[in-house]
C-alpha cells in the first residue's frame, strides 16, 4: 500500500471513529429518552431525528453549509471564537456525524426498549438514583444495542460523500476521504486507481459490517434464550 493510499485510509478511519465518538453520548441519550418517552410528540421527534436517513445527503450538506456560513448566527459565533469549520477536517467529521446519528439512535433505542422496566424499578427501590440505575442496570443490559448502533454509525461514516463534499469540499491531503478520492479519480479518468480505492473501501466496509452482524446475531440469540 503506497503512502498516499495509506494516508487516505487512515484519515477515513479516523474521521469515522471521531464522528462516532462525537455522537455517542447525545445519541445514547436521545435513544434512551425515546425508549422511555410515552407522551405525545414522540413520533415527530423520531421523524426529525431520522431525516438524514431519507433526505439526499447533499441536502443535509447544504443545510450544514448554511448553518456554518460566516453570515449566519452560528458562523459569526464560531468566527468570534476563532474556530473555522467549513472546508476543514472538522467539517468532514461533522458531516459524517450528522449522517450517522440516526443509525446510532435507532439501534440503541431498540436495545433500551428490550430492558425490563421492573429491573430498573427494583434498583430504584434499593436506593439507586435514576442516573445510577441507568449505569448499573439499563446500560449493561442494552449494551449490545448501543454497540450495534455505534458500529452502524461508524460504517455509515466510512462511506459518507454527499454531505461532506458540500460542507468540506474535496481537498487532497486535508478533507479528502476514500469516497471523495474515488469520485475525483473517476472524474479525471483514473479508473484503475478508482477501482483500487473502491476495493479498499469494500474491505473496510465489509469488516465493519461483519462485526456489526456478529454483535446483532449474539443479541438476537440472547433475546431468544
Amino acid at each position: 500500500m503506497d503512502e498516499g493510499l495509506t494516508g487516505l485510509v487512515l484519515f477515513t478511519v479516523a474521521v469515522a471513529a471521531l464522528s462516532t465518538a462525537l455522537i455517542l453520548v447525545p445519541g445514547v441519550a436521545a435513544a434512551y429518552a425515546l425508549a422511555r418517552w410515552k407522551g405525545p410528540g414522540r413520533g415527530v421527534v423520531e421523524t426529525v431525528l431520522a431525516l438524514p436517513l431519507v433526505l439526499p445527503p447533499t441536502a443535509v450538506g447544504l443545510v450544514l453549509l448554511e448553518l456554518l456560513a460566516r453570515d449566519s448566527v452560528l458562523g459569526r459565533l464560531l468566527d468570534a471564537m476563532g474556530v473555522e469549520v467549513v472546508f476543514t477536517p472538522k467539517a468532514v467529521v461533522l458531516a459524517s456525524a450528522v449522517m450517522a446519528f440516526p443509525l446510532l439512535v435507532r439501534s440503541a433505542r431498540a436495545g433500551f426498549e428490550e430492558v425490563d422496566p421492573r429491573l430498573v424499578a427494583v434498583a430504584r427501590t434499593l436506593g439507586d438514583t435514576r442516573t445510577r440505575a441507568f449505569f448499573r442496570v439499563t446500560l449493561p443490559l442494552a449494551w449490545r444495542g448501543v454497540l450495534t448502533g455505534a458500529l452502524l454509525a461508524f460504517s455509515r461514516a466510512l462511506g459518507e460523500f454527499g454531505a461532506t463534499v458540500l460542507v468540506a469540499g474535496n481537498i487532497p491531503g486535508s478533507t479528502q476521504t476514500l469516497s471523495l478520492a474515488i469520485f475525483q479519480r473517476t472524474q479525471v479518468g483514473q479508473d484503475t486507481e478508482a477501482l483500487k480505492l473502491a476495493g479498499v473501501a469494500v474491505v473496510l466496509a465489509f469488516g465493519a459490517m461483519y462485526v456489526t452482524e456478529v454483535v446483532t446475531r449474539r443479541r438476537g440469540a440472547r433475546g431468544l434464550a
